[in-house]
């Protein structure tokens, strides 16, 4: 990865936008939760539409094709989610600033303002490459743990912060593994109350 001023850049399959002091909405996911197919699909399927609304209609089919819960599911094994858990907040308030996440079994919601040295891609190729290597001790297996890409979405202002909070604290609800953001195990509404 050669890129390290902030703004917006591709490492030519998605946009990705770095900037000092933004908060950001990141989701992850593993390796084989989205097949090669769906992706393709996303793809043309957004192509038509006007360029203001293709980030966002992209996110959606993303997040609709993710709840699915396709793949192995390896984050809902409680001791890969934990290992992954701890990674996001381990660096919380020094590298960036945890607003909210959840780890659902196939991918990962981080809502994160980022600090003025560390851009979005550095920390989340940091996130990933740890827990990738430690999840693959655990789960006995060798090959690509995480999918080498991720969504990211700067926050605009108050509601859209607010309105994707709300998103991640529910994920867990609306795929029922839960009944309140606050029972689940793995994301940020148990410690902060549900947005």
């Amino acid at each position: 990865m050669s890129v390290e001023k902030p703004g917006w850049y591709s490492r030519g399959y998605l946009p990705h936008f770095d900037a000092s002091n933004k908060v950001q909405f990141i989701t992850f996911h593993l390796a084989d939760s989205l097949p090669a197919s769906a992706i393709q699909r996303i793809g043309d399927e957004i192509q038509l539409l006007p360029k203001e609304s293709q980030e966002v209609e992209r996110r959606r089919k993303l997040e609709k094709w993710l709840d699915q819960g396709l793949g192995a599911c390896w984050l809902g094994r409680p001791e890969i989610a934990r290992l992954v858990d701890e990674r996001l907040q381990s660096y919380d308030g020094d590298r960036y600033l945890l607003l909210g996440w959840c780890i659902m079994p196939n991918h990962v919601h981080v809502l994160a303002e980022f600090s003025d040295e560390d851009l979005v891609w550095k920390v989340v190729k940091g996130w990933k490459g740890a827990t990738a290597i430690e999840a693959n001790k655990k789960l006995g297996r060798s090959g690509p743990f995480w999918f080498r890409e991720y969504w990211d979405r700067y926050i605009r202002d108050e509601t859209h912060l607010r309105n994707t909070l709300r998103y991640i604290d529910q994920n867990p609800v609306k795929a029922k593994l839960c009944r309140e953001p606050i029972e689940w195990e793995f994301g940020s509404a148990r410690l902060f109350g549900s947005g």
